[in-house]
């Protein structure tokens, strides 16, 4: 049997308790997981609900458990379950893990008197059974004849039943006396706290099990297999369909746990319009888009849950491997082929705010699969899925979301919960196949432009803009695709710019460090623009600091700048994980938000007078708005620059006095000195002697005697990549010998072959991460200072080799797995690559 053929009640509740953190699946024995026999001696359960059931066990965070009437060495012998599964018998009396009821002595006279008046009661009586446990002793009739094992349970009833401290359990033709308190629902319970389930999903047949059925609540389910009253939510036939049902328990768990085959994060390829994002497969699986805006819950979540969470795929229907996927020259647009097949997709440009448009072409001679899945709020919303003429509909969401699509036969189906629309297609040469997503509007009408004009008019948008950049002759082409992706990061609407795509992308798999970068960090974006600024594009720049200036226009004082906001501009809220999302490759939890908007970040105002400074020598002046700007910034370094803070790295250990923070407060005021004079402005009085304390600080504190180097922070021997910037800022000339024991320090104790990490602590996080490829730029920084043009080469060339093939870079490299690691694509290491290759090319 198949999961169709259970109810689709059955299999929504079970596609969602399958999501649980941690899980509990008990049964019971007889009529359950194994048929109901004459003889019980022979009742042997179901291979295929033994394997389930061991395979289930197998699961992280996952129990599985028997929980039967039968004497708990009964039921060992008999079922022979393997050890992953724990039994329980005796209606809860007997654990595998310890008899937890011991008997005292009281309870032990009870339980000889009661076998001495059972024995009593079913002398003579041909087929009555007597089953003596450790603290109960059950009577079977099943094999008297009817009016004689009537005779014997009305006795049984009336004598043994009635006496104290005697606890009855009645089930199908079999009376059972315990002398301990003790059911089946307090059996699930016992079981439930000991391995701190957060959901359990408990099946059975008797009337016994009903005393468990009671016990569930919230997002528990209860199966009862067979006929009868029962205070179950669901029913099934018999001991096939619970195999059925633990099969696709397992299968939906297992998926959830681990994901499906997780694509390489390098191999990802970026779609942007300015305002949105999207991120595709090798094999063409739109695999990540968030809507109405890049921070906003995913409409496809692929990438993070697997199919179950939304994707968007396209592939020859009777297979094959894809040949390749590359960007149109100077443009966002990504092409995807097989032997006689191509899929181009590209997000359209300009429109309302509101507005998400994706689109598809399927061209070639193959018949193309196409299915559509749509799953909102990161799979949290039922949806609907209805076909028209010109397309689909998409109901249930708060955004109106539609998919034009004329022509197309869809085949919809349901998980219980979610439609999926499937289709095949047959495009030709002459006449392509055209989807397209709208997010946002209720049209399903034509456009006003053809696809073909409207392709050409996405490409130029972006191949126009990356016509006027100044590229140096190192990596030309991976410089200029690393430029268009900081350019795709940014929002023209509202000049805020990711930090990263993507959200939760694990810094090691099936790790905990996974976290929320669909935010605007003030130093990232800082960072970001001013390497286009440097590559002689100034509009993003002025947009960010248009942002900035809206973002000071809320606070108290620029003191109170928090280190990230919305893309928007406004505050985040609560980081919060979503449950329901096993993550990449099994990397949990999934995050959004995140709260290092809550930490203090000392640095963040050095990257934004280092903005000013470049743009200003771009234009030739200093604007007044841009002057006030470096002043409030330097306002708040002369408030606060003595304090200690998280860093950089975000570290969620307590604050500490960090070499590079202070760093930084020494370049927001150096920085401004050199603009003042420039520019001849005034500057405020102090800051000469600011600039100069902050620097006495550093050198007088941040130098480590013993390790021979700057150091992370004023009250340890830990090493930072950061504190390379001692000498990268200008604080401390390149030549000084301290400069240079602390790259040789960071060499030797933080790269590892291509990579940088960015430290060695115990940071407070369990596990590790990989190394990061901003780290590795700042070591080729620091070797071009430091004189070592040789070594500065060949990390280089190590750096773009780990790009993936479409020259897309994420956060982190494990250089043991080989392997990329973390959020992409990340802002950060495609300006470390820009701004190595500039430094290399002069």
């Amino acid at each position: 049997m198949t999961a169709e053929s259970l109810p689709a009640e059955l299999r929504r509740a079970i596609v969602q308790i399958a999501r649980t953190p941690r899980l509990l699946v008990a049964c019971d024995y007889d009529g359950t997981l194994a048929p109901i026999v004459s003889n019980p001696d022979e009742a042997r359960p179901l291979p295929e609900s033994v394997g389930a059931l061991r395979s289930l066990a197998g699961l992280h965070e996952t129990t599985t458990a028997v929980i039967s009437g039968r004497a708990l060495r009964d039921l060992a012998i008999l079922s022979r379950l393997p050890g992953e599964v724990h039994l329980v018998g005796s209606h809860g009396s007997e654990f595998d893990i310890g008899f937890v009821h011991a008997l005292d002595a009281k309870a032990r006279d009870l339980h000889r008197r009661l076998e001495s008046e059972l024995n009593r009661l079913a002398e003579g009586v041909p087929g009555v059974q007597m089953e003596v446990k450790p603290a109960s002793i059950a009577v079977h009739v099943r094999r008297a004849e009817e009016e004689a094992a009537k005779e014997v349970l009305a006795s049984i009833h009336s004598g043994p039943c009635t006496w104290p401290g005697v606890t009855t359990t009645d089930g199908k033709q079999v009376v059972e006396l315990a002398v301990v308190q003790t059911d089946k629902g307090r059996a699930l319970d016992t079981l439930r706290h000991q391995v701190g389930a957060t959901a359990a999903i408990f099946l059975g047949d008797d009337v016994t099990d009903e005393k468990a059925f009671a016990r569930l609540s919230g997002p528990d389910i209860g199966v009862k297999v067979g006929n009868g009253e029962t205070l179950a939510g669901y029913r099934i036939s018999g001991p096939e369909d619970v195999a059925t049902v633990l099969a696709f328990i397992l299968e939906e768990r297992r998926n959830w746990l681990y994901g499906e085959q997780a694509p390489p994060i390098e191999r990802l390829s970026m779609l942007a319009n300015e305002r949105s994002v999207a991120l595709v497969t090798p094999d063409a699986r739109l695999t990540w888009l968030c809507h109405p805006g890049p921070d906003a819950p995913a409409l496809f979540a692929d990438l993070l849950g697997g199919s179950g969470a939304g994707h968007f795929s396209i592939k020859p229907h009777r297979n094959g491997l894809p040949l390749g996927q590359r960007y149109l020259p100077n443009t966002m647009t990504v092409e995807t082929r097989w032997s006689r097949l191509l899929v181009t997709d590209y997000l359209e440009p300009g429109g309302p705010a509101h507005r998400t448009d994706l689109v598809r072409v399927i061209s070639g001679s193959a018949e193309a699969s196409v299915v559509f899945a749509p799953r909102p709020e990161f799979g949290g919303v039922p949806v609907r899925l209805v076909a028209e003429e010109d397309g689909l509909r998409v109901l249930g969401t708060s955004e109106p979301i539609v998919l034009r699509a004329p022509g197309l036969s869809w085949e919809i189906t349901s998980d219980g919960l979610h439609d999926t629309a499937s289709a095949v297609v047959q495009p030709t040469a002459q006449d392509p196949v055209v989807l397209e997503l709208r997010c946002g509007t209720t049209s399903l009408g034509p456009h006003e432009l053809s696809e073909v004009d409207r392709r050409a008019r996405a490409g130029a948008f972006w191949s126009d803009w990356a016509s006027g950049l100044k590229l140096p002759h190192v990596e030309t082409e991976l410089v200029a695709r690393s430029a268009l992706t900081l350019r795709g990061l940014c929002n023209s609407d509202t000049g805020g710019v990711l930090a990263a795509a993507t959200s939760s992308l694990p810094e090691e798999i099936g790790g905990v460090r996974n976290w929320d970068y669909r935010y605007c960090w003030i130093r990232d974006a800082a960072m970001t623009v001013r390497e286009l600024v440097g590559l002689g594009s100034v509009q993003e720049a002025e947009g960010y600091l248009r942002w900035l200036h809206d973002v000071l226009g809320t606070l108290a004082g620029p003191e109170r700048l928090h280190p990230l906001y919305t893309i928007s501009g406004t505050q985040l809220g609560a980081e919060a994980v979503i449950e329901s999302l096993p993550g990449y490759a099994g990397s949990r939890p999934v995050r959004v938000g995140n709260l290092a908007n809550h930490q203090v970040q000392l640095d963040v105002f050095g990257p934004v007078v280092e903005l000013v400074c470049s743009l200003a020598e771009v234009r030739g002046e200093l604007r007044d708005e841009d002057w006030q700007l470096v002043r409030a910034m330097a306002e708040a370094v002369s408030r606060r620059w003595s304090e200690p803070d998280h860093g950089i790295w975000e570290e969620r250990h307590v604050p500490r006095h960090r070499v590079y923070s202070r760093v930084m407060c020494w370049v927001t005021i150096d920085r401004a000195i050199k603009l003042a004079d420039i520019y001849e402005r005034p500057i405020t009085e102090g800051w000469p002697e600011l600039r100069d304390a902050i620097a006495t600080d550093v050198l007088t504190n941040g130098w480590n005697g013993e390790v021979q180097a700057f150091t992370t922070a004023y009250d340890g021997t830990d090493l930072d990549a950061a504190s390379l910037f001692v000498g990268l800022s200008g604080l401390l000339d390149p030549s000084d010998e301290r400069f240079q024991h602390t790259v040789t320090a960071i060499e030797a104790e933080l790269r590892s072959g291509s990579t940088v990490y960015r430290y060695r602590r115990d940071d407070g996080l369990p596990g590790g991460e990989g190394g990061f490829h901003l780290c590795a730029a700042w070591l080729i920084e620091a070797y071009l200072l430091s004189g070592r043009r040789t070594e500065a080469e060949e990390l280089f060339e190590q750096l773009i080799d780990a790009a993936g093939p479409t020259g897309l870079l994420p956060e982190q490299y494990d250089p043991i797995a080989e392997r990329s690691l973390g959020n992409h694509p990340q802002a950060y290491s495609h300006l470390g690559l820009i701004r190595c290759a500039k430094l290399l090319a002069q």
